[in-house]
């Protein structure tokens, strides 16, 4: 059975730096998974992706030998099951603000004796090169649980929410971590509220032990918050890839700029 390559090196300290895909594209994801990336997160939570659709994604990362994850659009462990079962590498588990919805996450997310997540599917095995016995015995080992701290009542619970044992990664949603702070959504911010909170949110994971997280719009921007600290990093998304080159070219020959999409 194939090894997660995201999680060790996670666990190993190294930085991991994937990007997005948004566009509910099996076609996109074949290209973006051999862009060099070491794993690419389907966003199922805010774009029109089915489960069907999302499967055939997974299946084309990691058939590309990069990690496939899903942020799914809950944390409910029915819809963790149904990434999972579909040969999903990891979950990115949104909107994390309790213990309680920690704890959730993680038991959704193994199997028995470490968790309650329902034995079953046949696509799982088969995205890690393995046949279903392999995976059984292996899954709780090599699935990546990520849960997304962005609200102010993640940061204030933070201490508690990262110590949840089977947490490998945190990952902050600046756009919605702002708004709980009552911030324009912009990615990046300087306002002192953002930044003491992201500060925070670093030291508190290094300190647990484990992978602080966070998403980007940029390639200044990714290296910039990996010196910092940060190790489990998103550099934008297949769609802002694609309208930032064409908004490029399209100011170059009309003079005049696009859509902005940061991801």
């Amino acid at each position: 059975m194939r090894a997660n390559p995201v999680k060790a090196a996670l666990r190993a300290g190294q930085p991991s730096v994937g990007s997005w895909l948004s566009l509910a594209s099996p076609m996109a994801a074949r290209f973006m998974a051999r862009a060099g990336f070491p794993w690419l997160t389907v966003d199922i939570e805010h774009s029109p992706v089915d489960w069907e659709t999302a499967s055939i994604m997974f299946g084309c990362v990691a058939d590309a030998g990069c990690v496939p994850l899903a942020r799914v659009p809950s944390n409910d462990p029915t819809d963790v099951k149904r990434a999972l079962d579909s040969g999903a590498y990891g979950i990115v588990f949104p909107m994390v603000n309790t213990v309680e919805e920690a704890e959730q996450a993680v038991a959704a997310a193994k199997y028995a004796p470490l968790g309650r997540r329902s034995v079953g599917g046949a696509l799982h095995a088969l995205n890690f090169g393995a046949e279903p016995s392999a995976y059984y015995a292996r899954a709780n080992d090599e699935i990546l649980v990520v849960i997304q701290a962005e609200h102010i009542r993640a940061v204030e619970n933070c201490e508690a929410i990262f110590a949840v044992p089977g947490i490998d990664a945190m990952f902050v949603g600046p756009n919605d971590l702002m708004s709980s702070l009552h911030i324009t959504p912009a990615l990046e911010s300087d306002d002192p509220r953002y930044t003491e909170a992201i500060a925070h949110l670093l030291a508190t994971a290094q300190r647990c032990g484990i992978a602080p997280g966070m998403h980007v719009g940029d390639t200044e921007s990714a290296l910039r918050r990996v010196a910092e600290g940060w190790r489990f990093v998103a550099v934008a998304s297949e769609l802002a890839f694609m309208m930032q080159m064409a908004s490029e070219v399209a100011a170059l020959v009309h003079g005049a700029g696009g859509m902005a999409v940061r991801y």
